[in-house]
C-alpha cells in the first residue's frame, strides 16, 4: 500500500510541487500537472488513462472515504496527509475539496501516429485556437461523453492538463487520448493524410449537419468562439452548420461540439 505521510508545515520540502497552485500552473510544470477533486482522482488512479499519479495531498478528514483509492496507487506512491489550515496555506488558497494530486503527463507521441493507431472507422476531435480552459474541459468532456476515438489540438490551443480543464472536463481529459500538433503543423492534412474526413463545424457551413452520412474516418474540426476557423482552413474542408432559431447563428464551441457529435454519432455511415 502508498505510504501515508503526514504534513504538519506547508513549507514541508516533501510537497512543494504543491505550493501556490493557481501561479504555478499559469507558467507550466514541466511534464506534470495538478488534478483535483475525488471524481478527478478515481479518473487518474483507475480510469486506464496514459498519465499516473505521482503523490497525492489530502486533507486528513477525507483519508477514509478515499482509502480504496488508496489501495490502487503503486506502492512507491506517497500520499500526504494534512489538515485543513496546512493544506489551504500549501495550495495558497481554500482547497474545499481536499483532494489534490500531482500527476506525470505521458509523452505525447505525435499526431501522425496517434492517428495511425486508428485502425478502421473512428471519429476524431480536431480543435483549432481554443485558448479558454472551460471551452477546453467541456470539448473533452462532450468527446468522452460521445465516444470519440482521439483528439488533436493545434499549437495554439490551451493545454488539456491544466488543472481547471481537467476538472471541468470531469477527469476526461486524463483518459482520452489526445495530441499536439508542433507550431507550424498542418491540421486538416494530417488527418486527411491519415485517411480522415475532415468536417469542419462553422455558422456558415455549406451543409446542414443534421442528416449528414458520417464518412467512415471523420474528424470535426471546430475553431474558437469569435473567430471561429481561418478561412482558407474552411476552402480546403467540408464545411457543416448547425440549424438554429432566425436571427441567431452561434453556440459555445463546447455546446456545438456537443451537438455535432451527437449527430455524427447516431446517423449512418456512409
Amino acid at each position: 500500500m502508498a505510504e501515508i505521510i503526514s504534513i504538519d508545515d506547508a513549507e514541508d520540502p516533501r510537497v512543494a510541487v504543491y505550493r501556490q497552485v493557481r501561479e504555478r500552473d499559469l507558467v507550466g510544470r514541466q511534464g506534470g500537472f495538478i488534478a483535483e477533486g475525488e471524481v478527478v482522482l478515481h479518473v487518474l488512479i483507475t480510469g486506464g488513462g496514459p498519465h499516473r499519479a505521482a503523490s497525492l495531498l489530502i486533507d486528513g478528514k477525507r483519508l477514509d472515504k478515499l482509502a480504496p483509492l488508496i489501495v490502487a496507487l503503486a506502492q512507491e506512491t506517497p500520499v500526504y496527509v494534512a489538515g485543513q489550515a496546512v493544506l489551504d496555506a500549501i495550495a495558497g488558497f481554500p482547497i474545499h475539496r481536499g483532494i489534490l494530486a500531482h500527476g506525470l503527463r505521458a509523452p505525447d507521441a505525435g499526431a501522425a501516429a496517434l492517428l495511425a493507431g486508428l485502425d478502421g472507422p473512428a471519429l476524431v476531435l480536431a480543435l483549432h485556437g481554443i485558448a479558454n480552459h472551460d471551452n477546453m474541459g467541456g470539448l473533452f468532456r462532450n468527446a468522452a461523453a460521445f465516444g470519440v476515438d482521439a483528439v488533436l489540438l493545434d499549437a495554439t490551443s490551451c493545454d488539456p492538463l491544466y488543472r481547471k480543464a481537467i476538472r471541468v472536463s470531469v477527469g476526461a481529459a486524463l483518459k482520452l487520448p489526445f495530441a499536439r500538433l508542433a507550431p507550424g503543423e498542418d491540421l486538416p492534412g494530417v488527418l486527411e493524410a491519415a485517411g480522415f474526413a475532415v468536417l469542419a463545424l462553422s455558422p456558415g457551413g455549406a451543409e446542414p449537419l443534421d442528416g449528414l452520412d458520417r464518412p467512415p474516418r471523420a474528424a470535426l474540426l471546430l475553431g474558437a468562439e469569435g473567430p471561429g476557423l481561418p478561412p482558407d482552413v474552411l476552402a480546403r474542408t467540408r464545411t457543416l452548420s448547425i440549424r438554429m432559431a432566425p436571427g441567431w447563428d452561434s453556440l459555445n464551441v463546447a455546446s456545438a461540439a456537443a451537438v455535432a457529435l451527437h449527430e455524427l454519432t447516431r446517423g449512418p455511415q456512409s
